[in-house]
C-alpha cells in the first residue's frame, strides 16, 4: 500500500472511532518512517501514543493530552515479510492499541504496559534469548487459567511431579470443548507446550505446565536455588467432546 492510500485508510479508521474514546487526543499523525525495534531484529514499531500530562489534582482529557502516530514505513517493512499482510486490519489493530494506551493514561492504569512487556518477552523467546518464563501472566487474564497476549493464548496448569508421572495425557478446556495432548516426557519447572489443532492461524495456543512445589522448596529457590528448568515442546490436540 502506497503512502497516500495508507494515510487515507488510517484517517478513515480514526474517524470511525466514537468521539468518547478520543477525548484528550490531539490528532492522528501518519509518518513515513520505519522504526526498527533495536532489541528485536526484523520487528518494527507500528505505532506510538505520545502522551503529555500537566500537573493537576484531577486526571482527565484536559490535563492528559496525546497524539497517535502510525509509521507507514514500519507497516511496509512488515508487509514485505508477509504475503498475506492485512493492511487495513493491522491499521485498525495498531490504532486501537495506541488509543487504549491513552485511555489507560487517563485512568492511571498500566495494564497495556503489562501486555507490551509480555509481547517484548515473547519476542526474546522467539529470537532464542533469555526471557522471563512468567511473561504470559502479564497478559489479559480470563477464567480457567487462561492469559491472552494479543492473538496468543496461554493456559496455565499446575502439576505435582507424582501426578504428572502417572498421567498419560494432558487434558484442557478450550473453546467450549475438552481436548487433550500426549503428556511430554519431562515436566521441568515451566514447560511450554505449543498446541496445534485447536485454533486457527494466526491465533496460537500454548499450555504452560508449571511444577507445583512445596512451600519449603519455593522459599529455598528464592534464596539462591538453581535456575528454573524451562522446557518447550509441540503437541497435536485431539477433542474429547463434540463441538458446542
Amino acid at each position: 500500500m502506497k503512502y497516500a492510500a495508507f494515510r487515507a485508510a488510517a484517517e478513515r479508521a480514526f474517524e470511525e472511532i466514537p468521539e468518547q474514546y478520543k477525548a484528550g487526543i490531539d490528532g492522528l499523525v501518519v509518518s513515513r518512517e520505519a522504526v526498527p525495534r533495536r532489541e528485536h531484529e526484523g520487528v518494527f514499531t507500528m505505532g506510538e501514543c505520545s502522551t503529555e500530562t500537566w500537573p493537576s489534582q484531577w486526571d482527565g482529557p484536559d490535563t492528559t493530552r496525546s497524539s497517535v502516530v502510525l509509521y507507514w514505513g514500519s507497516f511496509q517493512q512488515m508487509a514485505r515479510e508477509d504475503a498475506e499482510f492485512d493492511w487495513e486490519g493491522e491499521i485498525w489493530e495498531t490504532l486501537t492499541h495506541e488509543l487504549r494506551h491513552h485511555l489507560e493514561s487517563l485512568a492511571s492504569e498500566d495494564q497495556l504496559e503489562d501486555v507490551d512487556y509480555a509481547m517484548d518477552e515473547g519476542f526474546k523467546r522467539d529470537d532464542g534469548f533469555e526471557f522471563d518464563p512468567w511473561y504470559y501472566q502479564k497478559g489479559d487474564p480470563e477464567a480457567g487459567g487462561v492469559f491472552r497476549v494479543e492473538g496468543h493464548a496461554f493456559i496455565e496448569q499446575r502439576w505435582t511431579a507424582d501426578r504428572f508421572a502417572a498421567a498419560t495425557s494432558i487434558p484442557f478446556e478450550w473453546a467450549g470443548r475438552t481436548w487433550s495432548v500426549p503428556r511430554p516426557d519431562d515436566l521441568g519447572d515451566v514447560h511450554f507446550v505449543w498446541v496445534s489443532g485447536a485454533t486457527e492461524p494466526p491465533a496460537t495456543l500454548e499450555l504452560v505446565l508449571v511444577r507445583k512445589r512445596s512451600l519449603w522448596q519455593s522459599v529455598t529457590r528464592l534464596f539462591g536455588g538453581p535456575a528454573l528448568e524451562v522446557l518447550e515442546s509441540e503437541a497435536l490436540a485431539k477433542p474429547a467432546t463434540p463441538r458446542a
